[in-house]
């Protein structure tokens, strides 16, 4: 079956279908990344875009239970150079062909992704239709036209519940803005107590919850839509400590009266090098997102940077030189390394055991018994 993808610039690719039937609207992107397809497209980030693969050859390996990210995809449109639908694995248990459509995914394969990957590169991210039916190109451009990228992906991507994953370690808060499957992964191996919580969960919410530190998770979108998360790491800061990842990281900045902005074209994909400032050591990493934190807007706030990119030198980590906390813009549950960003968690449960030494609680029999005695007062009286 023949599908099309129409870009806002006029600009149209004529292909084959590989998904489901129909038409979807989103914002066109590209990912770098030589494998990795199914993190790719069970990334809660990539909600409400559609995702350009630079490598020529996706779905040689299939598709197993083992590598999602989240429970179900949420991006809306693949496009792929040459999809292979017999993939050749031991873990393969289907093709990538049956996931899109088991979701509703519209894909289109057999188009140049080189030229569509220029294109953006020179021009920036756009808005673009991916359809499977027989409408003119002036139909496609009206729809095209009369649509808006999504505002609200946070909240889609969102658990909508608590639920936790017991520990008998350190209790962290993961505040879910979309977070990847790897990011509770890493702090359960670690043996945490970890507690997820909807991305509009009140500070008070949080404190009832007694953590020992709070994590800020991944998400799609801009960081600006999700005002109550700025307030909520607001109230925290300093309370607890915070380790904050990509979207966590931007909300943290701004927490912390730093500013944000857009990228023109993003980095999606699994090989971009970061370096450490105090160490000098540079780091490949995965990286998925299309904002970034302002340069110039750190000066008159209590953020020291800590990483930057070494392609285009933007801001890639920060730090509280106050209060105990610290984020990254890239994935360190992600394992292109393929396991040398993982200390960062390590770092932050080492944070949590300083702060802890630093600021020790009155023992919790001696809460109560002060308590008992002022209520025995009260009686008497």
């Amino acid at each position: 079956m023949q599908a099309r993808l129409l870009l806002e610039d006029g600009t149209l690719f004529t292909g084959q279908s590989i998904g489901a039937e129909g038409a979807s609207t989103g914002e066109v992107v590209f990912n770098t990344g030589i494998t990795g397809y199914q993190e790719v497209l069970s990334d809660p980030s990539y909600c409400g875009q559609i995702v350009t693969m630079t490598f020529p050859l996706i779905g040689n390996y299939g598709i197993n239970r083992d590598d999602f990210e989240s429970v179900r995809p949420y991006i809306h449109g693949f496009v792929v150079r040459r999809h292979e639908d017999i993939p050749s694995n031991w873990r393969a248990q289907y093709t990538l062909g049956h996931l899109l459509k088991e979701y509703g995914i519209v894909g289109i394969s057999e188009i140049d992704t080189r030229m569509l990957t220029r294109i953006l590169r020179r021009h920036g991210t756009m808005k673009g239709i991916l359809s499977t039916g027989n409408e003119r190109v002036e139909e496609l451009r009206e729809r095209l036209a009369a649509s808006s990228l999504l505002r609200d992906q946070v909240a889609r991507t969102s658990t909508k519940h608590v639920f936790s994953s017991p520990g008998s370690r350190e209790r962290i808060v993961l505040i879910d803005y979309g977070a990847k499957s790897g990011i509770l992964r890493e702090l359960t191996e670690r043996g945490c107590d970890v507690v997820v919580v909807p991305h509009d969960t009140t500070a008070d919410q949080i404190r009832r919850l007694n953590p020992d530190g709070i994590q800020l998770s991944n998400g799609p979108g801009d960081p600006k839509d999700v005002p109550h998360a700025v307030e909520t790491i607001r109230e925290l800061l300093g309370e607890y400590p915070l380790f904050g990842i990509c979207l966590g990281h931007q909300l943290f900045a701004l927490a912390c009266g730093a500013d944000t902005e857009k990228l023109k074209f993003g980095h999606r994909g699994g090989n971009h090098p970061v370096k450490e400032l105090a160490s000098g050591r540079c780091f490949i990493t995965s990286q998925n997102h299309g904002y970034t934190v302002k340069e110039q807007s750190i000066a008159g706030t209590d953020l020291e940077v800590t990483h930057i990119n070494n392609n285009d030198k933007t801001i890639e980590g920060l730090k509280h030189t106050k209060y105990p906390a610290f984020t990254v813009q890239y994935h360190p549950e992600a394992a292109p390394g393929p396991f040398d960003n993982s200390y960062l968690f390590d770092r932050f449960l080492e944070m949590i055991r300083e702060h802890k030494r630093n600021n020790p609680q009155k023992p919790r029999q001696a809460e109560l018994a002060q308590m008992l005695r002022g209520e025995l007062q009260y009686a008497q009286k």
